[in-house]
């Protein structure tokens, strides 16, 4: 496989797939508004990539940066894409693009509490099998309680905040951002 990251500042003819793949693959209360993740990747510390296998649209990646951390906001791959390698191909090309970075990124918790129990551990197992280790930690944007994984080490706190003020500006004053311990 070969995956290049074509960066949708220079180059949005892609932009139709990734916001009708956002749209599916997310579900509302995780999603921000698209026009957000537009302007957010006019910032120079937002890397929004369409992400393909040659010429063959694949996916996407958005990953918001500060000093050395890099932070998978929003990560799918095109459902006639999945199970084949396309998604664990894209995050070790990330791995590569990032490397010496703190690159992490958070998956719906991991409880049996939730119907979709068995998929949120299938979801983990990939991501595991991708490089990233479960750290331990939890997360919560807004109402929604994330587990968090990573390379590289761990996040603190204030890193995240600090990392997420960058991105949202004023908006983070009405949004409940943080990472705590399990």
């Amino acid at each position: 496989m070969n995956i290049r990251f074509v960066d949708i500042k220079n180059d949005k003819s892609d932009i139709e797939k990734i916001k009708r793949l956002y749209n599916t693959a997310f579900p509302a209360d995780e999603r921000a508004p698209f026009f957000i993740l537009l302007r957010g990747a006019q910032k120079k510390n937002v890397d929004f990539f369409s992400c393909r296998d040659g010429d063959e649209w694949v996916g996407f990646l958005y990953v918001v940066n500060r000093l050395d951390l890099s932070y998978v906001f929003y990560f799918a791959v095109d459902d006639n894409m999945r199970g084949k390698g396309c998604g664990t191909a894209i995050l070790r090309s990330a791995q590569e693009y990032y490397k010496g970075r703190r690159l992490f990124l958070a998956i719906e918790e991991i409880d049996e509490k939730y119907g979709n129990y068995d998929q949120r551990v299938r979801r983990l197992h990939f991501y595991v099998n991708a490089g990233f280790i479960h750290t331990g930690q939890k997360m919560q944007e807004a109402n929604v309680i994330f587990d968090l994984m990573s390379i590289n080490g761990r996040v603190r706190n204030k890193e995240y905040r600090d990392l997420m003020r960058t991105f949202m500006g004023i908006r983070m004053l009405f949004i409940t951002l943080k990472i705590f311990e399990e």
